[in-house]
């Protein structure tokens, strides 16, 4: 017997919640640019420059004794950090982990290799047993690029959708699509601002992710809504977009769900280190199935769309309307 999460044939009014839906996402958008401008992200070494050092010790050790002997060595602006790993304590693998970070020092590349030498050195000293897991260091300018860089592939990538959709059908699916990436994008960043989650490259490959992820539900869709338009001429729009969105709902919701078992499981036995990452895919695929309902639709109801597909639009910048992708 086949497993189904939602029935094969549902006649869901989704377009009946269309004015809650519409008045939550836009007062987390709002809350999510307002959590933004008043906290911030909490930016890794990538954006800020710095070091990160983690590391592990047979026995518990007091996040104060680390700061007692790194306080002596003169750092400038220094966190410890316990890491809190359940993935471990479920395989039996636990361990007593800190993370350190240090603030940029130089841009010396040498200079900051001596600073982190110096500070293991320190810590082997006080600490006994005490084992390097991970050293990363990114020097300032390097970090500056690396935020244009980060920005601009976030930007690019909804610019590729905006031209892509329009050419595989019409202007109005395009800027529904759009819409919803740019919600997505925009909860994704207000959670992490809320969260205080730490913010790195991992996280923009995330949010890319996300987007091609909510990109392939809101084109399933808008295949689906094409070919209805084809089929049933006369009914209103809001009727072929009603059914559309049934007839693609179970697919939906299974890829959905089995995307999340696989990213939870990830997220719990992942370890910190990809932790971030697999909490921004969870949150991606949420809202991204979300969007691709509650914002996509709703909004090419409101632009409205061709609805005889046998004629063609030479001016609608569908010419590939018709190739498989």
């Amino acid at each position: 017997m086949r497993l189904k999460l939602v029935p094969t044939e549902t006649k869901i009014n989704f377009f009946s919640v269309t004015a809650l839906t519409a008045g939550l996402s836009a007062v987390l958008a709002v809350l999510s640019v307002v959590a933004f401008f008043m906290f911030g992200l909490n930016y890794g070494i990538d954006f800020k420059g710095g070091s990160v050092i983690r590391t592990a010790t047979p026995a518990p050790v007091e996040v104060s004794a680390y700061r007692d002997v790194l306080s002596g060595l003169e750092l400038g602006d220094f966190t410890v950090t316990e890491v809190v790993d359940p993935g471990a304590e479920l395989t039996d693998t636990e361990r007593n982990a800190v993370m350190i970070r240090i603030e940029q020092q130089s841009d010396d590349a040498e200079t900051q290799n001596d600073i982190i030498a110096e500070v293991k050195s320190a810590l082997s000293s006080e600490i006994n047993g005490v084992s390097f897991l991970q050293t990363d260091s990114v020097g300032a300018k390097v970090s500056g690029e690396l935020v244009v860089a980060g920005i601009q592939a976030v930007l690019l990538a909804v610019a590729a959708v905006l031209f892509y959709i329009w050419l595989r059908f019409e202007w109005q699916f395009s800027l529904g699509a759009v819409a919803a990436l740019v919600h997505d994008v925009i909860l994704t960043i207000g959670v992490f601002a809320v969260m205080q989650i730490e913010f790195n490259l991992s996280i923009i490959a995330a949010i890319l992710t996300i987007v091609g992820y909510s990109l392939n539900d809101t084109v399933v869709v808008f295949d689906r809504v094409r070919e209805n338009l084809r089929r049933f001429k006369a009914r209103p729009l809001k009727e072929v977009l009603n059914l559309s969105i049934n007839e693609t709902l179970a697919r939906t919701v299974m890829t959905s769900v089995t995307t999340l078992l696989a990213l939870v499981a990830l997220y719990v036995l992942g370890g910190d280190v990809i932790r971030g990452f697999t909490f921004a895919m969870i949150w991606g695929v949420i809202v991204g199935t979300y969007s691709s309902i509650f914002v996509a639709s709703p909004i090419l109801l409101r632009l409205g769309v061709k609805r005889d597909w046998d004629k063609d639009n030479g001016a609608a910048g569908t010419q590939f309307a018709d190739v498989d992708a």
